[in-house]
């Protein structure tokens, strides 16, 4: 039994009555398939007051970009009936089946527009699309906005705050996630102590309640910690051991290029004349733990540690730290932690380090933070490996036009919105 391809194709588009496919406009040369969508009814519901059996006022022409059918582009078109009420007295353009109202795509597009942007730069879908990408950035919005709306956070406890550049200058994202969940809470222009407000009001409208947050994992940011105590009141501040430790590598490598720079006839002498080369795998030696040491590295660090070099108290000095948070991940105990802690910072104090000198002052005032950072073993490294994909997208997309860009598509990606889109592609379920 053969069937009409306008049959065939209304079938395809999943059409129901009254909507049918009338007219099927294959054009090869332009690589384009058009379809001519009809509305068969004489009397329809009207869509303002769902007063029944109203008569159509008038139609309207629409056209909508559709999934492509085999290598062609595809649209649709139908003339769209408006339904003049007698209930209500309105005059309502009909919603059509197959896509939002306002959207010049179907809503199959568009959920394949989201699913390929959440894996590309925008312009890149864009191309692959064939379309702009200034539409494809309207639809993120709109449904990370719809997604976000009904959003539940109210499970939030423990959450993650940090900043992720923007753009080169003084252009920061505050991002805030929820490190048990491991998404993205809330993201906003700016670091101040106002995000965190703001990031507070925003768990409020998504059924969260910052009373019952009883942890925060941030950097020793003074803006972030006025937020924390005038936003979440309970919740308890630990530094993260990540940032502690940077702090750590970043007073290390500064001992060491005012050194080299200073003094580089005592820097080969003590490492027995060796060029540069050994130099540059002395670097990175200095900066990685012992095991992940090339054979090079492991040669540069030997004549180091037998040397005289402020490099050597420096990096003794940062791996002595380490040590002290390895100590309290296992012991898990307060007073020992806080011993070996006081023990590290007078070393520091004495070194005669200005770098180290001026790190264990830092820690000194955030001393019961340091602690229950590392006693909690709660990190940031979520947060910062997060971030470190947002940057690889910035840079994929050689940046954001503005900052609700960078912001949309870090819902998009990161934020594990449950009321987006499926993948149009996505196979079917068994039956």
């Amino acid at each position: 039994m053969s069937v009409g391809v306008e049959t065939l194709f209304t079938s395809a588009l999943g059409l129901v009555a009254p909507w049918e496919v009338a007219k099927v406009d294959l054009d090869t040369a332009k690589r384009r398939i058009d379809f001519e969508v009809r509305c068969n009814a004489k009397l329809l519901s009207c869509p303002h007051c769902n007063t029944p059996a109203q008569g159509i006022h008038d139609r309207l022409r629409r056209s909508w970009r559709h999934l492509d059918f085999f290598q062609f582009e595809a649209w649709l078109h139908a003339d769209v009936p408006r339904v003049a009420c007698t209930g209500c007295g309105k005059t309502t353009q009909v919603g059509v089946p197959w896509a939002r109202e306002g959207s010049g795509f179907t809503a199959l597009f568009e959920a394949l527009a989201l699913s390929l942007c959440r894996e590309l730069p925008v312009r890149q879908a864009a191309a692959l699309l064939r379309c702009a990408d200034k539409p494809l950035w309207r639809r993120i919005e709109y449904y990370v906005q719809q997604a976000r709306a009904i959003d539940d956070m109210s499970e939030v406890r423990t959450v993650g705050i940090d900043e992720t550049s923007l753009r080169r200058g003084q252009h920061y994202i505050t991002v805030v996630h929820d490190l048990a969940a491991k998404r993205l809470l809330f993201a906003t222009e700016g670091r101040s102590h106002h995000s965190v407000l703001d990031f507070a009001q925003d768990l409020k409208a998504h059924g969260g309640d910052p009373a019952v947050v009883h942890h925060v994992c941030q950097d020793m940011s003074a803006a972030y910690t006025k937020g924390v105590g005038l936003a979440l009141p309970a919740a308890a501040i630990s530094y993260d051991r990540f940032h502690v430790v940077k702090m750590a590598i970043e007073a290390m490598d500064e001992v060491r290029r005012t050194e080299w720079r200073d003094q580089p006839h005592a820097v080969h002498a003590a490492l027995g004349g060796t060029d540069r080369k050994v130099l540059k795998g002395l670097m990175w030696g200095m900066r990685k733990n012992p095991p992940a040491w090339s054979g090079q590295q492991i040669s540069a660090m030997h004549w180091l540690q037998h040397s005289t070099l402020k490099s050597a108290r420096a990096w003794r000095l940062k791996m002595a730290l380490r040590e002290v948070y390895g100590a309290a991940l296992k012991h898990n105990d307060p007073r020992q932690a806080q011993a070996d802690l006081s023990a590290w910072l007078s070393w520091a104090t004495r070194s005669r380090l200005e770098p180290f000198k001026k790190l264990a002052k830092t820690l000194k005032t955030h001393f019961a933070g340091v602690i229950s950072g590392m006693l909690d073993n709660r990190s940031n490294a979520f947060v910062e490996a997060m971030n470190g994909l947002l940057q690889q997208a910035k840079r994929a997309a050689r940046g954001f036009r503005t900052a609700g860009n960078f912001i949309a598509v870090a819902y998009l990606r990161m934020s594990k919105l449950a009321h987006l889109p499926d993948h149009p592609f996505n196979p079917a379920s068994a039956k």
